[in-house]
Protein backbone atom coordinates (compact mmCIF):
# COMPACT_ATOMS: atom_id res chain seq x y z
CA UNK A 1 0.00 0.00 0.00
CA UNK A 2 1.54 3.68 -0.59
CA UNK A 3 1.69 6.27 1.79
CA UNK A 4 -1.44 8.34 2.55
CA UNK A 5 -1.47 12.16 1.38
CA UNK A 6 0.69 14.15 3.17
CA UNK A 7 -1.06 16.11 6.10
CA UNK A 8 -0.26 18.79 8.88
CA UNK A 9 -1.31 18.50 12.68
CA UNK A 10 -4.23 20.02 13.86
CA UNK A 11 -2.96 20.90 16.84
CA UNK A 12 0.66 20.59 19.04
CA UNK A 13 1.87 21.70 21.80
CA UNK A 14 4.81 21.64 24.70
CA UNK A 15 4.24 19.60 27.60
CA UNK A 16 6.53 20.36 31.20
CA UNK A 17 8.17 16.99 32.85
CA UNK A 18 9.34 17.75 36.76
CA UNK A 19 12.54 17.28 35.65
CA UNK A 20 13.41 19.76 33.55
CA UNK A 21 12.24 17.81 29.95
CA UNK A 22 10.20 19.84 27.80
CA UNK A 23 7.86 17.29 25.14
CA UNK A 24 6.94 18.50 22.09
CA UNK A 25 3.70 16.90 20.84
CA UNK A 26 1.67 17.54 17.63
CA UNK A 27 -1.73 15.80 16.62
CA UNK A 28 -2.92 14.98 12.89
CA UNK A 29 -5.55 13.10 11.08
CA UNK A 30 -9.15 12.32 12.73
CA UNK A 31 -10.08 14.07 16.12
CA UNK A 32 -11.99 11.74 16.79
CA UNK A 33 -10.43 8.28 15.08
CA UNK A 34 -8.58 5.60 16.68
CA UNK A 35 -6.10 6.94 18.15
CA UNK A 36 -2.24 5.71 17.16
CA UNK A 37 1.34 6.98 18.86
CA UNK A 38 4.17 6.90 16.16
CA UNK A 39 7.65 6.45 18.05
CA UNK A 40 10.87 7.47 15.97
CA UNK A 41 14.00 6.01 15.72
CA UNK A 42 17.41 6.97 17.07
CA UNK A 43 17.37 7.02 20.21
CA UNK A 44 17.36 11.25 19.38
CA UNK A 45 16.04 10.92 15.28
CA UNK A 46 13.03 12.90 16.28
CA UNK A 47 9.93 13.41 14.02
CA UNK A 48 11.84 15.49 11.32
CA UNK A 49 9.48 17.15 8.68
CA UNK A 50 6.44 14.90 9.54
CA UNK A 51 6.79 12.55 6.56
CA UNK A 52 5.42 9.76 9.17
CA UNK A 53 2.27 10.98 9.42
CA UNK A 54 1.57 9.77 5.44
CA UNK A 55 1.70 5.86 7.82
CA UNK A 56 -1.84 6.51 8.62
CA UNK A 57 -5.43 6.75 7.33
CA UNK A 58 -5.85 10.57 8.50
CA UNK A 59 -9.77 9.88 8.55
CA UNK A 60 -9.52 6.40 10.58
CA UNK A 61 -6.79 7.75 12.62
CA UNK A 62 -5.85 10.15 15.67
CA UNK A 63 -2.43 10.21 14.90
CA UNK A 64 0.34 11.16 17.57
CA UNK A 65 3.74 12.02 16.97
CA UNK A 66 6.54 12.93 20.46
CA UNK A 67 10.05 14.08 19.65
CA UNK A 68 10.91 12.11 22.38
CA UNK A 69 13.22 13.84 25.39
CA UNK A 70 16.27 15.45 24.26
CA UNK A 71 16.15 15.84 20.58
CA UNK A 72 13.58 17.59 17.71
CA UNK A 73 11.61 20.25 19.48
CA UNK A 74 11.82 18.82 22.88
CA UNK A 75 14.39 20.23 25.49
CA UNK A 76 17.11 20.08 26.30
CA UNK A 77 18.93 19.30 23.15
CA UNK A 78 21.30 15.76 25.59
CA UNK A 79 24.38 17.01 23.50
CA UNK A 80 23.51 20.97 25.22
CA UNK A 81 23.20 20.06 28.41
CA UNK A 82 25.32 16.87 29.38
CA UNK A 83 24.07 16.92 32.87
CA UNK A 84 20.40 15.75 31.62
CA UNK A 85 21.84 12.54 30.54
CA UNK A 86 20.98 11.52 34.81
CA UNK A 87 17.39 11.63 33.85
CA UNK A 88 17.41 10.29 30.31
CA UNK A 89 16.74 6.38 31.30
CA UNK A 90 13.42 3.70 29.86
CA UNK A 91 12.06 4.42 32.83
CA UNK A 92 11.78 8.63 32.30
CA UNK A 93 10.61 8.05 27.93
CA UNK A 94 7.93 5.09 29.32
CA UNK A 95 6.62 8.04 31.96
CA UNK A 96 6.59 10.48 29.40
CA UNK A 97 4.51 8.69 27.46
CA UNK A 98 2.35 8.17 30.10
CA UNK A 99 1.96 11.89 30.74
CA UNK A 100 1.20 13.33 26.64
CA UNK A 101 -1.37 10.14 26.65
CA UNK A 102 -2.78 11.71 29.77
CA UNK A 103 -2.80 15.35 28.91
CA UNK A 104 -4.32 14.78 25.30
CA UNK A 105 -7.16 12.28 27.21
CA UNK A 106 -6.79 9.46 25.17
CA UNK A 107 -7.42 6.15 27.00
CA UNK A 108 -5.60 3.61 24.45
CA UNK A 109 -3.72 3.62 21.37
CA UNK A 110 -1.98 1.70 18.87
CA UNK A 111 1.86 1.60 18.81
CA UNK A 112 4.04 2.00 15.22
CA UNK A 113 7.55 1.98 16.40
CA UNK A 114 10.23 2.28 13.85
CA UNK A 115 13.65 0.78 14.40
CA UNK A 116 14.60 2.12 18.07
CA UNK A 117 11.13 3.22 18.29
CA UNK A 118 9.86 -0.50 17.88
CA UNK A 119 12.09 -0.97 21.45
CA UNK A 120 10.64 2.02 22.73
CA UNK A 121 6.97 0.78 21.98
CA UNK A 122 7.65 -2.96 23.61
CA UNK A 123 8.96 -1.62 26.87
CA UNK A 124 5.67 0.62 27.02
CA UNK A 125 3.49 -2.26 26.57
CA UNK A 126 5.19 -4.01 29.11
CA UNK A 127 4.72 -1.51 31.36
CA UNK A 128 1.97 -0.21 30.69
CA UNK A 129 -0.35 -2.75 28.50
CA UNK A 130 -3.61 -1.93 29.25
CA UNK A 131 -3.02 1.12 27.53
CA UNK A 132 -2.11 -0.55 24.02
CA UNK A 133 -4.65 -1.52 21.42
CA UNK A 134 -2.09 -3.07 18.72
CA UNK A 135 1.34 -2.87 18.04
CA UNK A 136 2.98 -2.23 14.57
CA UNK A 137 6.79 -2.23 14.24
CA UNK A 138 9.33 -1.68 11.53
CA UNK A 139 12.82 -2.51 11.84
CA UNK A 140 12.37 -4.23 14.47
CA UNK A 141 14.52 -3.80 17.95
CA UNK A 142 14.40 -5.04 21.09
CA UNK A 143 17.82 -3.28 23.20
CA UNK A 144 18.88 -6.63 24.10
CA UNK A 145 22.92 -6.65 24.40
CA UNK A 146 23.36 -9.41 21.54
CA UNK A 147 21.77 -7.05 19.40
CA UNK A 148 24.07 -4.10 20.71
CA UNK A 149 27.37 -6.18 20.61
CA UNK A 150 26.17 -6.99 16.82
CA UNK A 151 25.83 -3.05 15.25
CA UNK A 152 29.17 -2.48 16.95
CA UNK A 153 31.47 -4.98 16.96
CA UNK A 154 29.60 -8.38 15.24
CA UNK A 155 29.54 -6.88 11.84
CA UNK A 156 33.20 -5.94 11.91
CA UNK A 157 33.51 -8.83 9.26
CA UNK A 158 31.28 -7.33 6.38
CA UNK A 159 32.88 -3.73 7.29
CA UNK A 160 36.37 -4.16 8.04
CA UNK A 161 37.58 -0.82 7.08
CA UNK A 162 34.98 1.38 8.62
CA UNK A 163 35.05 -0.90 11.79
CA UNK A 164 38.70 -0.63 12.22
CA UNK A 165 38.72 3.29 11.71
CA UNK A 166 35.36 3.24 14.49
CA UNK A 167 37.97 1.50 16.43
CA UNK A 168 41.02 3.24 15.93
CA UNK A 169 40.42 6.01 18.81
CA UNK A 170 39.57 3.38 21.79
CA UNK A 171 41.63 1.46 23.33
CA UNK A 172 42.03 -2.04 22.35
CA UNK A 173 40.55 -3.54 26.07
CA UNK A 174 37.43 -1.15 25.82
CA UNK A 175 34.11 -2.37 24.27
CA UNK A 176 33.07 -0.53 21.48
CA UNK A 177 29.97 1.02 22.93
CA UNK A 178 30.94 1.96 26.16
CA UNK A 179 34.11 3.80 24.79
CA UNK A 180 32.18 6.11 22.51
CA UNK A 181 29.25 7.06 25.60
CA UNK A 182 32.89 7.61 27.15
CA UNK A 183 34.21 9.90 24.18
CA UNK A 184 30.66 11.56 23.92
CA UNK A 185 30.47 12.99 27.01
CA UNK A 186 33.70 14.09 27.12
CA UNK A 187 34.78 17.70 28.61
CA UNK A 188 36.03 18.78 25.31
CA UNK A 189 33.54 19.59 22.68
CA UNK A 190 36.49 18.99 19.82
CA UNK A 191 36.52 15.27 21.42
CA UNK A 192 32.90 14.67 21.11
CA UNK A 193 32.95 16.12 17.75
CA UNK A 194 35.12 13.67 15.86
CA UNK A 195 33.16 10.83 18.38
CA UNK A 196 30.12 11.63 16.66
CA UNK A 197 31.63 12.23 13.39
CA UNK A 198 33.02 8.42 13.90
CA UNK A 199 30.10 7.68 14.97
CA UNK A 200 27.82 8.52 12.14
CA UNK A 201 30.45 7.52 9.36
CA UNK A 202 29.87 3.67 10.94
CA UNK A 203 26.36 3.63 11.16
CA UNK A 204 26.48 4.98 7.12
CA UNK A 205 28.24 1.95 6.53
CA UNK A 206 26.39 -0.37 8.10
CA UNK A 207 23.06 0.89 7.25
CA UNK A 208 23.97 0.61 3.62
CA UNK A 209 22.90 -2.46 2.28
CA UNK A 210 19.21 -1.57 1.62
CA UNK A 211 18.15 -0.85 -2.34
CA UNK A 212 16.98 2.05 -0.91
CA UNK A 213 19.73 3.53 1.26
CA UNK A 214 21.65 6.96 0.37
CA UNK A 215 25.33 7.87 0.39
CA UNK A 216 26.40 9.22 3.97
CA UNK A 217 26.26 11.14 6.02
CA UNK A 218 23.79 10.33 7.75
CA UNK A 219 23.30 12.92 9.58
CA UNK A 220 24.69 16.54 7.35
CA UNK A 221 23.74 18.31 10.09
CA UNK A 222 26.72 18.88 13.14
CA UNK A 223 24.52 19.36 15.83
CA UNK A 224 22.07 16.79 15.00
CA UNK A 225 24.77 14.60 14.34
CA UNK A 226 26.38 15.35 17.37
CA UNK A 227 22.68 14.90 19.54
CA UNK A 228 22.30 11.91 18.36
CA UNK A 229 25.07 9.94 18.66
CA UNK A 230 25.19 11.25 22.58
CA UNK A 231 21.87 9.68 23.02
CA UNK A 232 22.61 6.72 20.96
CA UNK A 233 25.50 5.45 22.83
CA UNK A 234 23.89 6.78 26.38
CA UNK A 235 21.18 4.41 25.41
CA UNK A 236 23.23 1.54 24.11
CA UNK A 237 26.04 1.66 26.64
CA UNK A 238 23.38 0.82 29.22
CA UNK A 239 21.95 -1.98 27.65
CA UNK A 240 18.75 0.43 26.93
CA UNK A 241 18.01 0.68 30.23
CA UNK A 242 16.46 -3.25 30.16
CA UNK A 243 18.55 -5.48 31.84
CA UNK A 244 19.08 -9.20 32.04
CA UNK A 245 15.36 -10.86 33.52
CA UNK A 246 13.65 -7.21 32.62
CA UNK A 247 14.58 -7.58 28.50
CA UNK A 248 12.03 -7.49 26.01
CA UNK A 249 12.71 -10.35 24.71
CA UNK A 250 13.08 -12.14 28.68
CA UNK A 251 9.19 -10.44 29.10
CA UNK A 252 7.88 -11.05 25.45
CA UNK A 253 4.98 -13.82 26.65
CA UNK A 254 3.76 -11.23 28.42
CA UNK A 255 2.79 -9.47 25.32
CA UNK A 256 -0.03 -12.19 24.88
CA UNK A 257 -3.30 -10.75 24.04
CA UNK A 258 -1.64 -7.55 22.52
CA UNK A 259 -1.94 -8.27 18.27
CA UNK A 260 1.19 -7.92 16.55
CA UNK A 261 2.78 -7.01 13.39
CA UNK A 262 6.18 -6.84 13.05
CA UNK A 263 7.70 -6.23 9.70
CA UNK A 264 11.77 -6.52 8.85
CA UNK A 265 13.84 -6.31 6.09
CA UNK A 266 15.64 -9.66 4.86
CA UNK A 267 18.90 -7.06 4.00
CA UNK A 268 18.28 -5.39 7.68
CA UNK A 269 22.07 -6.34 8.51
CA UNK A 270 22.48 -3.72 11.15
CA UNK A 271 19.70 -5.36 12.87
CA UNK A 272 19.33 -9.11 11.62
CA UNK A 273 16.06 -10.74 11.07
CA UNK A 274 16.59 -12.99 14.14
CA UNK A 275 15.39 -10.29 16.85
CA UNK A 276 12.09 -9.96 15.28
CA UNK A 277 11.87 -13.79 15.06
CA UNK A 278 12.93 -14.23 19.06
CA UNK A 279 10.24 -11.86 19.57
CA UNK A 280 7.26 -13.32 17.49
CA UNK A 281 8.30 -16.98 18.68
CA UNK A 282 7.98 -15.92 22.27
CA UNK A 283 4.86 -13.68 21.59
CA UNK A 284 1.46 -15.23 20.97
CA UNK A 285 -1.00 -13.60 18.83
CA UNK A 286 1.89 -11.60 17.02
CA UNK A 287 2.50 -12.23 13.02
CA UNK A 288 5.69 -11.73 11.35
CA UNK A 289 6.16 -10.10 7.42
CA UNK A 290 9.45 -10.74 6.15
CA UNK A 291 10.48 -8.53 3.27
CA UNK A 292 12.86 -10.09 1.36
CA UNK A 293 14.11 -6.63 -0.64
CA UNK A 294 14.59 -4.17 2.00
CA UNK A 295 17.37 -3.52 4.74
CA UNK A 296 16.80 -1.38 7.45
CA UNK A 297 12.80 0.44 6.09
CA UNK A 298 11.71 0.49 2.65
CA UNK A 299 8.88 1.10 1.01
CA UNK A 300 7.58 -2.41 0.51
CA UNK A 301 8.12 -2.66 4.25
CA UNK A 302 6.19 0.59 5.02
CA UNK A 303 3.59 -0.38 2.82
CA UNK A 304 3.05 -3.90 5.08
CA UNK A 305 3.05 -1.52 8.30
CA UNK A 306 0.69 1.02 6.75
CA UNK A 307 -2.01 -2.08 5.57
CA UNK A 308 -1.34 -3.52 9.10
CA UNK A 309 -2.56 -0.02 11.17
CA UNK A 310 -5.28 0.64 8.89
CA UNK A 311 -6.65 -3.12 8.86
CA UNK A 312 -6.86 -2.57 12.72
CA UNK A 313 -8.44 0.87 12.82
CA UNK A 314 -10.84 -0.49 10.04
CA UNK A 315 -11.82 -3.68 11.63
CA UNK A 316 -12.44 -1.58 15.44
CA UNK A 317 -14.85 1.16 13.56
CA UNK A 318 -16.71 -2.51 12.24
Amino acid sequence: MPPHPAIAPFASGFLDRPDGARLYWEASGNPRGRPALYLHGGPGGGLGPGGYRRRFDPGLHLIVGIDQRGCGRSTPWASDDLSSLRTQTMVQLIDDLEAVRAHLGIERWLLHGVSWGSTLALAYALAHRDRVTEIVNLAVTTGHRWEIDWITDGIAPVFPEAHERLRAVLSDDERTIEGYARLLTDPSPAVRRRAADEWDAWETAHISLGPHAAPGPLHPDDRHRLNFATLVTHYWANDCFLPGDRSVLARASELAGIPGVLVHGRRDISGPVLTPWRLHRSWPGSRLEIVEEDGHGGPRSAGLAIEAMDAFARAAAR
